[in-house]
């Protein structure tokens, strides 16, 4: 008799911690205690401890104020705890279910940020020389998510910072096309290189490349022996960029040495 009562009791005990084990510390939590927990979470820069919060709060109240505004800050909380690729996911998202939410032009300008980071990072992690020189898909698509908030909301806040960011995002695209071109020129291929910086031209004006597409015309056309459209170019370049250091040497007329490495860009 004895024994069963001990082996009872042991039981209950095992219960007992089998269910403080399982507890859930959230259970019984209202919105406003999960959202405001996530809040304070992001505050002291736990921002996966936040996007769990901001997780369970949607899963259990997916209707409300609270729920929508907990998607909109889960975009905020993927972006500084770079992940990019989720913060865009989730940018998405609540534009899709919210078009209309009075802030929905932070989503936007929240998936352009991501993706510009995500872009210039890795070039500056990998070539911290010049970020130019890597893949310019992410950029582009950052380019694109930035001018859809300028163009769907002009009034934003956020627009300043994206126009700026766009202005940075269009030089360094236009700085692409310049080492492909120099690639081009490097093979012996003057005419690819004359095309690279023609789409400078007409794509990127007014960017910081230009000045330099047009001193890479010149010497590319030279190279060609089309001194004609050589001249336009360095006309060009003289009326509008007086100052460039490489007018000096271009007005001598010489002919610019012939280079052909195997060197990728």
């Amino acid at each position: 008799m004895r024994f069963f009562r001990i082996l009872s009791i042991f039981s209950l005990l095992l219960l007992s911690g089998c269910s403080t084990m399982s507890e859930d510390e959230t259970e019984g939590w209202t919105a406003e205690k999960f959202y405001q927990t996530a809040k304070e979470a992001i505050d002291n820069g736990d921002y996966l401890g936040a996007i769990n919060y901001f997780t369970s709060l949607e899963a259990r109240y997916p209707y409300g104020r609270y729920a929508q505004q907990a998607q909109l800050e889960t975009i905020y909380a993927y972006y500084k705890s770079d992940e990019p690729a989720s913060a865009v996911a989730a940018a998405d998202r609540f534009i899709k279910l919210h078009p209309r939410h009075p802030n929905v032009d932070y989503a936007y300008y929240l998936r352009g940020l991501a993706t510009f980071d995500q872009g210039l990072s890795a070039l500056t992690k990998m070539i911290p020389s010049d970020k130019a020189q890597r893949d310019p898909a992410s950029l582009r698509e950052s380019f694109n998510y930035f001018r859809e908030l300028v163009t769907r909301y002009p009034e934003s806040r956020y627009v300043p910072d994206a126009v700026k960011h766009m202005t940075e995002l269009r030089n360094t695209l236009a700085r692409h096309e310049l080492v492909v071109a120099d690639y081009y020129m490097r093979r012996g291929s003057y005419l690819a290189a004359v095309n690279r910086a023609k789409y400078v031209l007409e794509n990127y004006q007014r960017s910081t490349a230009t000045p330099d597409a047009l001193v890479l015309m010149v010497k590319a056309y030279r190279l060609m022996g089309i001194d004609d459209l050589a001249n336009d170019a360095l006309r060009v370049l003289e009326m509008n960029h007086p100052t460039h250091e490489a007018l000096s040497e271009l007005k001598s007329g010489q002919r610019p040495a012939q280079e052909n490495t195997e060197q990728e860009p």
